[in-house]
């Protein structure tokens, strides 16, 4: 159990180290921050400035080196020069201190402010659209599903795969796009509801912040379309298999009615491709939110990330990766663990 454990910590480090290698040298394509920063008209000198300011100064190698010497939880610091938002435990070593600490993402070239704080914020806002998303998912497609499956081959079968395909097949920003203009312009007369809009808005003395969840119906709608679609088309397509196995056919010679027969005896042996389908779309989902959040302007960590891509803000563009990244492991694992809790047959495979 430990080496298996240590084996995935190894994994996911070797998994995000990559990651940070990538990210950092694809972002030397992008502007310089120091030209968004210094803008059109300023002198040589203060562009310089900003430049060694941001450490940009260093050569590419050495920059990558102390970028995952900030977000690594043991890092090693000249005595000095211990960023101001490092939070841990240090021992002295010479004249450097070896410490212990919370991965350290920097502070934004833009605002200044820890992009900790900056994505902890930005991922309330996310995991709220994504929860609400795939809830509208399995609410709607698992009981479609299995009503599909329950009239296999008839018109409100076919309708509903149908309808599906369709579902599956339109992209989440088009999708976003189309609600936006279509909910919250035309038609927003009679749904009352905006084009944009994120779960918090000031109120109109500008004093404090209101829960706005009425914002949130139409981004979950337009997020939560395509794995809606799968659900309807999983379900029903696992509840056809699982409806044909013969201890089925053995409770429905026996007299029990339809519905104890679907929901008692067929759907818990459908559940594992779908707990699977879950973990993945909700990891799909947190990814996929990045457009719908710009769209909807909903603050969520793809609006944040999106901004800050185009600002050239490259702590709070790798720092929104690398947290992903450790959310899509996270989800897989317990995933993983669901699985085998629905089905210990598997706990030994």
């Amino acid at each position: 159990m430990k080496n298996k454990v240590l084996q995935k910590v190894g994994f996911l480090s070797s998994i995000l180290i990559g990651l940070i290698l990538v990210v950092f040298f694809l972002f030397q394509a992008l502007p310089g921050p120091e030209q968004i920063l210094s803008g059109q008209r300023t002198d040589k000198a203060t562009t310089e400035a900003i430049i060694r300011d941001l450490g940009l100064d260093q050569p590419t190698w050495k920059q990558a080196l102390l970028y995952v010497n900030d977000v690594s939880i043991v890092s090693v610091y000249r005595e000095d020069r211990i960023p101001q938002y490092v939070q841990g435990v240090f021992i002295p070593v010479g004249s450097y201190k070896l410490g212990l600490k919370f991965p350290y993402l920097r502070t934004s070239f833009q605002t200044k402010r820890p992009v900790n704080q900056l994505l902890g914020e930005a991922f309330i806002g996310t995991v709220i659209l994504t929860f609400a998303s795939l809830l509208i998912a399995l609410v709607i497609g698992i009981p479609l599903g299995t009503f599909a499956a329950s009239r296999r081959d008839s018109k409100w079968d076919r309708g509903i795969v149908a309808i599906s395909t369709l579902g599956i097949s339109v992209p989440s920003f088009f999708s976003a796009m189309l609600f936006s203009w279509l909910f919250g312009f035309v038609l927003r007369t009679y749904t009352g509801l905006p084009m944009t809009g994120s779960w918090l808005e000031l109120t109109n003395d500008g004093s404090h912040q209101t829960l706005k969840l009425s914002h949130l119906i139409l981004p979950a709608l337009a997020l939560g379309i395509r794995p809606l679609a799968v659900f309807i088309q999983l379900t029903r397509n696992t509840m056809v298999d699982v409806l044909d196995l013969d201890f089925i056919k053995t409770a429905q010679a026996k007299g029990v009615s339809d519905k104890k027969v679907i929901w008692k005896h067929a759907f818990p042996n459908a559940l594992n491709p779908i707990v699977t389908a879950i973990g993945g779309w909700f990891s799909s989902l947190l990814a996929g939110s990045f457009f719908t959040e710009y769209i909807f302007q909903w603050k969520g960590m793809g609006k944040v990330s999106i901004e800050a891509l185009q600002q050239s803000d490259f702590p709070v563009v790798m720092g929104a990766v690398l947290l992903t990244a450790c959310l899509f492991f996270v989800i897989h694992q317990f995933t993983e663990w669901l699985y085998v809790w629905i089905d210990p047959r598997l706990k030994n495979g």
